[in-house]
């Protein structure tokens, strides 16, 4: 009898933990972008100091306070991308960009399988026909950019 009310309790748990994990896998947000439209901070890093044409275009899109308190050198801010008016600022401007491009949009403003930012801004501008790229910051930009001692401006002009 005990043998019994074990299985099906091991039973209970085993099915209660396959739909709990269905539910995780679920929960975590589909990214819009491929392996190949993602860049690495330090290959980043490593690129920003090399000349090349075109140059980087960095477009942070987060918030504006932590945009101030410290970003990407030469990284524009037009809005969060996690609010309406935010990507139509953010469309506008990348409508006056040249189709060649190498356009590189980042956030980290939390971890990354949690910014609201990143994945509309991707998405907003992944159809416009330049280069875009996405800035991988796991963690925050402060524990994967700037704790690695990876260049930051101060304030909000570049």
């Amino acid at each position: 009898m005990w043998t019994k009310r074990l299985l099906v309790f091991s039973g209970a748990i085993v099915a209660a933990s396959s739909i709990f994990a269905a539910r995780s896998l679920r929960a975590a947000p589909e990214d819009p972008w491929t392996a190949k439209q993602t860049v690495q901070a330090a290959d980043f890093a490593k690129e920003l100091q090399q000349e090349k044409d075109p140059y980087p275009t960095v477009i942070y899109v987060g918030v504006k306070t932590l945009y101030e308190g410290g970003h990407i050198p030469g990284a524009v801010f037009y809005g969060p991308g996690s609010t309406e008016q935010g990507l139509a600022d953010l469309k506008k401007f990348a409508a006056t960009l040249p189709k060649n491009s190498d356009v590189v949009l980042y956030c980290g403003c939390c971890p990354l399988e949690k910014c609201p930012n990143l994945r509309p801004a991707f998405s907003a501008l992944k159809d416009s026909g330049f280069s875009l790229r996405v800035l991988l910051l796991p963690t925050s930009f402060n524990s994967d950019w700037v704790e690695k001692g990876f260049p930051v401006h101060k304030g909000e002009k570049p």
